[in-house]
């Protein structure tokens, strides 16, 4: 199977690129997130892949790192999600944040993405579990709990998402629980 492919950039068409392999060119569908850091035309690049074979074509996916490739073969493992709506899923999410929705199980965060609604999202949720874990930062897990609980606690109050997002950019990256949704609450009092 073809694993990996290094050459010259020769297009970028979203979701597509051209990569010149020694004379040979390869179209490739990538994600957004590798899409975006993408060099100019004409630069060299390298990209890890993956090799569909379907009944109506062959198909090459291109991913600038193995978690990115990894979570793209998790996801088409399952049921009803084929190639489309993975790259949609790591266009709208990077890896780790894919598996903090799925460590979390925030349904709401995946159908935010385009083509995912709720019964998917759900089924996404349930087929991922524990299969992402290592993909999760270790270092910002415990201040990303912190930050999340204080949001649910604010939607839990009634207040709106946007509210909710509004308050939590101005409160400091180590703050407590407590001390976090009590300042978030001041915060809100003022609009």
């Amino acid at each position: 199977m073809i694993c990996r492919l290094t050459g010259i950039l020769l297009e970028k068409n979203p979701p597509q690129v051209v990569l010149d392999v020694h004379g040979v060119g390869y179209e490739l569908d990538v994600p957004m997130s590798t899409f975006y850091n993408l060099p100019a035309n004409g630069e060299k690049l390298s990209l890890l892949t993956h090799f569909l074979v379907r009944e109506d074509g062959h198909f090459l996916y291109g991913f600038a790192s193995e978690a990115e490739r990894f979570a793209f073969r998790q996801l088409l493992k399952i049921s009803g999600v084929g190639a489309r709506m993975a790259l949609s899923v790591l266009s709208g999410l990077s890896v780790s944040d894919l598996a903090q929705v799925v460590a979390r199980q925030e349904v709401g965060r995946l159908t935010r993405v385009p083509g995912i609604g709720i019964k998917t999202a759900e089924r996404l949720l349930l087929e991922l579990k524990g299969k992402l874990a290592d993909a999760l930062p270790t270092t910002s897990v415990s201040a990303d709990d912190a930050h999340n609980d204080i949001l649910n606690a604010l939607l839990a109050l009634g207040y709106n998402e946007r509210e909710a997002a509004a308050a939590m950019k101005q409160l400091p990256a180590d703050i407590t629980i407590s001390d976090g949704i009590r300042h978030a609450l001041k915060l809100l009092s003022r609009v």
